[in-house]
C-alpha cells in the first residue's frame, strides 16, 4: 500500500518540465536503481525522474540514438547491453576503454559519453571497509564484465597477483591479456574452477571475488574449499539480495569476512547521479531507500564498514 501511494505522489508531480534518467536492460523489472534514483530526486526537491526501459538487444542501437532526441540526461545500461553500448558509443572514457563496457551513457548537449563506474564503485566500498590486498593476492571467480571490474579495483588497491578462475579458461585467459596492459604491475593468471580446491593458492589469498550468477541460478555455488582460506580472507559476493548468497553462507559459517554487491551498487547508483545530474545525491539517501527494498536494517555509510563482522543486514 505504501508503495502504491508513493507510487501515485511519483505519477502526479511529473509534467511537461521534468527531466527523465533510466535504465535500459533486458530484463529490468527486477532493477532496484529506479528505487535509489527517486529517493534522491525526492529528497533534493528537483524536477526530475528515473525510469526504468525494457530494451531489447536489437533494439539498443535505436534506444541509445533516442537518448538525445528526448532529452534524457543520462541512462545506465545494465544486462546484456554494456559491452554492445561499447562498441555503439563512440566518446568513451578511460574506464569504459578499458573494461571495454559502459554502464553510464551521459547526455552532453546532445553528445553521448559511454563510461563505467562499476570498478569505482566497487573500490570505494572495498576501502570502506578496510580491505587491505596491497602485495596481496585475490582471486577472481568469472571472466565477464564484473570480473573485469573486481580486477581493476584490485589492481588500483595494489594486488600483485590476480587469479582469475573460469569454468572456460580460454576466456580467462583471453580476460588477463586484454587487461594487462591497463594493470601495471599487477600479475594476472587465469585458471579453470580447480583452482577453487587449490589449497597453496586458498591459503595465498587475502580476497576471494564472486563475479558469476552462480546462486543465483543454481542452490549450490561452485566446489570451493573455504577452510583452507586464511582466517581473514574476505569474501565478497557482487551478487547482492535480501539473504546472503550461496557463495557467502560457507564464509559466514567460517566466520571469515565478507560482505555482498548492495554498498557497490550504492556507490555506483551515487556516482551515475552526479554524472547525470551534475550534483551528488543527498548523503545517504539512496542506501537507505536501497535497504529499505531489501528489507534489510537501515544503516549508514559509516555503520556500513562494519557489517561484514556481524549479523547480515
Amino acid at each position: 500500500m505504501v508503495e502504491r501511494k508513493r507510487a501515485a505522489a511519483d505519477i502526479a508531480r511529473i509534467g511537461g518540465g521534468t527531466k527523465i534518467a533510466a535504465i535500459f536492460g533486458d530484463p529490468v523489472e527486477h532493477s532496484m536503481s529506479p528505487t535509489m534514483h527517486n529517493a534522491a530526486y525526492a529528497a533534493l526537491g528537483i524536477d526530475r525522474t528515473y525510469v526504468a526501459f525494457h530494451v531489447k538487444p536489437n533494439d539498443l542501437a535505436a534506444a541509445l540514438r533516442a537518448i538525445p532526441a528526448l532529452g534524457i540526461v543520462g541512462v545506465n545500461l545494465t544486462v546484456p547491453h554494456k559491452e554492445q553500448a561499447a562498441k555503439l558509443i563512440k566518446r568513451l572514457s578511460f574506464e569504459a576503454r578499458t573494461l571495454a563496457a559502459v554502464n553510464c551513457a551521459i547526455n552532453r548537449g546532445g553528445i553521448l559519453i559511454g563510461d563505467n563506474t562499476d570498478a569505482r564503485g566497487l573500490e570505494r566500498d572495498l576501502r570502506s571497509l578496510g580491505v587491505q590486498i596491497h602485495g596481496e593476492a585475490a582471486i577472481v571467480i568469472g571472466a565477464g564484465g564484473a570480473a573485469a571490474s573486481a580486477i581493476l579495483a584490485c589492481a588500483r588497491l595494489g594486488a600483485a597477483k590476480i587469479v582469475i578462475a573460469n569454468r572456460t579458461r580460454s576466456r580467462g585467459t583471453r580476460l588477463a591479456r586484454r587487461l594487462s596492459r591497463a594493470l601495471g604491475a599487477t600479475r594476472l593468471i587465469a585458471r579453470g574452477l580447480n583452482a577453487l580446491v587449490d589449497r597453496d593458492l586458498l591459503a595465498s589469498a587475502r580476497i576471494i571475488f564472486n563475479a558469476t550468477p552462480m546462486g543465483l541460478t543454481r542452490r549450490r555455488f561452485a566446489r570451493l574449499d573455504y577452510r583452507a582460506t586464511q582466517r581473514d580472507c574476505f569474501f565478497y559476493d557482487l551478487l547482492y539480495g535480501a539473504q546472503p548468497t550461496a557463495f557467502l553462507r560457507p564464509a559466514i559459517a567460517l566466520k571469515r569476512r565478507y560482505a555482498d554487491g548492495t554498498a557497490m551498487l550504492i556507490n555506483q547508483g551515487e556516482l551515475a547521479f552526479e554524472l547525470f545530474n551534475g550534483i551528488a545525491p543527498p548523503k545517504d539517501v539512496m542506501r537507505s531507500a536501497l535497504h529499505a527494498r531489501l528489507h534489510r536494517k537501515p544503516t549508514s555509510a559509516s555503520t556500513e564498514a562494519h557489517r561484514s563482522k556481524g549479523s547480515w543486514r
